[in-house]
């Protein structure tokens, strides 16, 4: 199996100036422009823009340059917000439990909580069947003390892009 990844906040190894912001907000945008056209958006020549995206990619701070696509187009229409609780908090259970979820594709996002839930999930399907099943394999994954699905109605607001402080 493969090793959980946890995600810590750091800083970074150093710090951001207004040039490499702006990359970041130009990248978040459209990460399919040329060097060039980031290079003339944030006041570069290609060579120096690409050595700051090269840096900030090296410094884990660009984590990959992807694809969005409409999962409405896709026959992904639901789209469903889970929260779990569990009785057991222990690492040997939380390891578990989070190995089977990851490995979920409908699993889109995965989050352990503070507050009345212990974890939240936002989990994409194509309709109810697919949803009970997917359902089915997340309570045999582990044993949990309550599991609440909310499904989605309308999606107004979606966005990947960072507010860059």
């Amino acid at each position: 199996m493969s090793e959980l990844a946890v995600q810590v906040p750091h800083e970074p190894s150093r710090r951001l100036d207004a040039i490499d912001r702006k990359i970041l907000m130009v990248l978040q945008d459209d990460a399919s422009l040329s060097v060039a056209e980031i290079g003339d958006r944030v006041g570069l020549s290609s060579t120096p823009c690409w050595k700051r995206i090269q840096r900030l990619e090296a410094d884990g701070i660009i984590l990959r340059r992807v694809a969005l696509v409409d999962q409405n187009k896709i026959g992904l229409g639901i789209t469903v917000f889970v929260s779990v609780e569990s009785s057991d908090h222990s690492e040997t259970w939380l390891k578990k439990f989070a190995e089977a979820v990851s490995a979920m594709p409908e699993v889109m996002e995965f989050y352990r909580m503070a507050g009345d839930v212990d974890y939240m999930l936002r989990v994409v399907v194509k309709d109810m069947q697919a949803y009970d099943a997917f359902y089915k394999r997340l309570i045999a994954a582990s044993p949990l003390k309550n599991v609440t699905s909310r499904f989605a109605m309308e999606k107004i607001k979606s966005t990947t892009s960072l507010p860059i402080p």
